[in-house]
């Protein structure tokens, strides 16, 4: 899959953090059953990489690795069976090493020049982050108006809330949050009506 038909699979893609590989698959398995196949689990804990490898034996989840910063967590990403990788912000060298990869690649930006060094490297498809402090929805309509080329996923404080006010931005094809997929042992019967109801967004 390419990166924009991952973006496309969803409205909403879980932005996860797993401090127990135990929690993985029920959680994947909610999201899934609720309609949020596109999972990102961020590299912040230790059980970050067997979650990922866990996870992938759930039907229809497509996994990915966030939180990625350099190619050596890139490489251990990969190795983990990482469908698609996603990153805070961008750097030539974690860039390069994604490209050459060929693996699906998010990587985040903040700014003009972000977007310019990712154009560079021949990327299009973005993480806006973080969105809320880095000017909200204001800025990313000021940020897309020179790049028409360009899409967009904002993360960082996007709610249920707030997600349908980003989603009607043409440039936004889904939006990351955290409130799908809250912290702890997974309640799948209210992991799953939280995916439903991210699933309607659009």
């Amino acid at each position: 899959m390419t990166i924009d038909a991952i973006m496309r699979t969803a409205p909403v893609i879980p932005v996860i953090v797993i401090d127990d590989v135990a929690h993985a698959v029920p959680l994947a398995e909610a999201l899934v059953a609720g309609g949020l196949r596109v999972l990102e689990v961020t590299l912040r804990t230790p059980a970050a990489l067997p979650a990922i490898r866990a996870m992938k034996q759930v039907e229809g989840a497509i996994v990915g690795a966030g939180t990625i910063t350099n190619p050596r967590e890139l490489d251990a990403a990969l190795e983990a069976g990482s469908e698609f990788i996603v990153s805070p912000g961008l750097t030539e060298t974690l860039g390069l090493a994604a490209i050459a990869s060929g693996v699906p690649f998010l990587p985040g930006i903040a700014n003009a020049g972000d977007i310019m060094r990712g154009l560079d490297l021949g990327l299009d498809r973005f993480k806006f982050f973080p969105a809320m402090t880095a000017g909200g929805l204001p800025a990313l309509k000021a940020l897309a108006a020179p790049f028409g080329q360009c899409r967009f996923c904002p993360t960082g404080g996007i709610s249920l809330e707030n997600a349908p006010e980003w989603l009607a931005f043409d440039p936004v094809l889904c939006v990351g949050g955290s409130w799908v997929s809250p912290k702890g042992a997974p309640d799948k019967a209210v992991i799953e009506a939280l995916a439903r109801e991210a699933f309607s967004l659009r």
